[in-house]
């Protein structure tokens, strides 16, 4: 397509500066027969003709080069957007928390934009302007060698002015995608956090913040436009000069019998057209500066590695996966706050098919635990394995598609309830309506489930809003062989949590099973009870055993916990 693009860029080009020489012939034809009028009219006749053969051939090859690469633009942009975002997809999650979405959203549309056009339609009036430039330089020559050097004394300082400016564009670009990429960012927070923002009343707050991202957006483009109004004031002085210096230069010849109307007529429309190239050339460096200007930051993505990868390393066969999960002496802090550790040389061990819960105060690292099994991170120092392998072997991919995890707060996309159910099977297409029914009936969600008008089908709304609040939906891989639950039931009213509470029950048999947990009731069914605190596990027993230490900290934080849903209790009467 690329090719093809060029041969009709070569052929509208070849046309369009072919125009003034046989223009000029024309000129010429109807100055030096003017006597015989037959045989003027007789020649005039067929150049004409043969010209407007010529114009339609070269207007049909530059809307065949305009098509295909508008075509081929949109492709690149495709295919740029595909890679970045697989790019991004395959980034560990420490990537994330490094890099704010907003951010990654801007690259991802504008960036990738920016820098499509920079090298589809911009190269190709680029190639267009070059074309026409050289042939147009190489035709002034041919018609007067003196003419054409006086006239082109001109062009080397413009040059080193566009150059100039070129480069001024690329950094003024690279801080104008940087700028709107932050409030691109702020914008994406605000609105995803809608009710919140709400609740506090914060709208013009929000609004504030958001319009002074803004006007630093427009400062920046205000200045790019106060250089770009400079810059094509002084080319377009520089065009007309180069036409006053060829009227001046060429009547002077024309005076001497060195020069007839035709040819000066046909230089001074290719004087025309080499200006009209110079001015497209500036433009084509000034906006390709500018693509290179927003690509930086998308080569920094595209190039980048990830720090362990996403479909490699040991597999087990399924039948001998026996789910014995063991922390020895890690070590952990996250990326982002490596001065604040989250584990000190923590040691815990889960054997295969048992219930372990695991307490502990706000912040001292429960989820971390879950992060640390998904292999969402990676430990400082310290091992953690599956059945005495080492989970840094073990391939991620399908790792996490043998350990199902319910979170505190289930994240559901805004499609039906039927794909959130479905998502989390090795292969969604081959879920079937009897497996997604079983599905919800185990997680005790179909009765309420069906009651909606649409039943499965209903649209669950940008992160689940439109659901009620009283509902939870489980996005496990199909039969896990671990299960870890992260406070699955804390925002649940007594009703509910009994509902959930009986499903999971029903979801934990035969399975390996770790449950972030506060309240003794979510507690009391596990084998064992591991207590974190001061970045270690710091008591490890039967529940029973750890309630009845009277000066334990399991003990202690049960006591503190019901005196907290006692106090929450008679607030609400």
């Amino acid at each position: 397509m690329e090719t093809a693009a060029v041969g009709f860029l070569t052929i509208s080009s070849t046309v369009t500066m072919s125009a003034p020489y046989f223009l000029g012939k024309v000129i010429d034809t109807i100055y030096t027969t003017t006597a015989d009028t037959e045989s003027m009219t007789a020649s005039l006749t067929s150049l004409c003709v043969m010209l407007l053969g010529v114009f339609l051939c070269g207007g049909a090859a530059n809307a065949a080069r305009v098509y295909l690469m508008q075509i081929s633009g949109e492709q690149i942009i495709r295919n740029l957007r595909a890679a970045v975002f697989t790019s991004i997809l395959r980034q560990e999650v420490a990537f994330f928390d490094k890099n704010r979405t907003g951010e990654l959203i801007n690259r991802l549309s504008s960036d990738t934009a920016v820098v499509g056009s920079s090298i589809t339609d911009n190269l190709s009036d680029g190639l267009r302007a070059v074309a026409q430039a050289a042939a147009g330089v190489s035709m002034m020559f041919y018609v007067s060698p003196s003419l054409a050097g006086f006239v082109l004394l001109i062009v080397p300082p413009i040059a080193g002015l566009a150059i100039g400016f070129g480069r001024y564009i690329r950094a003024i670009s690279k801080r104008t995608q940087d700028a709107l990429a932050q409030a691109t960012q702020l914008a994406e927070e605000r609105i995803s956090n809608m009710r919140t923002v709400r609740a506090f009343g914060k709208e013009m707050s929000e609004v504030n913040k958001y319009t002074e991202k803004a006007d630093y957006v427009f400062s920046l483009a205000r200045k790019e436009a106060a250089l770009l109004a400079g810059f094509y004031g002084v080319t377009g002085l520089s065009g007309n000069i180069m036409i006053l210096s060829v009227l001046y230069k060429g009547g002077l010849l024309m005076a001497s019998q060195h020069m007839t109307v035709g040819e000066l007529s046909s230089f001074l429309m290719y004087t025309f057209w080499v200006g009209i190239s110079i001015a497209g050339l500036s433009s084509f460096y000034s906006q390709l500066m500018k693509g290179f200007g927003a690509g930086s930051r998308l080569w920094e993505l595209l190039d980048r590695k990830p720090e362990f990868p996403l479909d490699e390393g040991l597999e087990l066969p399924v039948d001998q996966l026996k789910g014995r999960l063991e922390f020895s002496n890690v070590s952990f802090a996250y990326p982002t706050r490596k001065e604040a550790p989250i584990f000190q040389n923590l040691s815990l061990l889960v054997p295969a098919g048992t219930i372990m819960a695991v307490v502990g105060s706000s912040g001292s690292g429960k989820s971390s635990l879950v992060s640390l099994l998904l292999r969402l991170y990676d430990t400082d120092a310290g091992i953690i394995t599956i059945d005495g392998h080492d989970i840094r072997d073990l391939n991620p991919y399908w790792l996490r598609s043998h350990i199902g995890t319910v979170s505190q707060e289930p994240v559901l996309f805004s499609c039906s309830i039927r794909e959130n159910i479905s998502y989390g099977a090795v292969d969604p297409g081959a879920v079937t309506t009897e497996d997604i029914y079983n599905a919800a009936r185990v997680a005790n969600a179909y009765d309420f489930i069906q009651a909606f008008p649409k039943g499965f089908d209903t649209i669950v709304g940008e992160k689940g809003v439109l659901l009620m609040y009283n509902t939870v939906c489980f996005l496990c891989p199909q039969n896990p062989k671990i299960l870890l639950l992260d406070e699955a039931t804390s925002a649940l009213d007594a009703e509910n949590e009994f509902l959930v509470q009986e499903a999971l029950e029903r979801l934990m048999e035969g399975r390996t099973v770790m449950i972030i947990a506060h309240r003794l009731s979510t507690i009391q069914n596990a084998n064992s009870v591991a207590v974190l605190d001061q970045c270690r596990i710091a008591e490890c027993g039967q529940p029973t055993e750890l309630l009845g230490n009277r000066e334990g900290l399991f003990r202690k934080l049960m006591e503190k916990q019901a005196f907290l849903q006692e106090e929450q209790k008679r607030a609400l009467l």
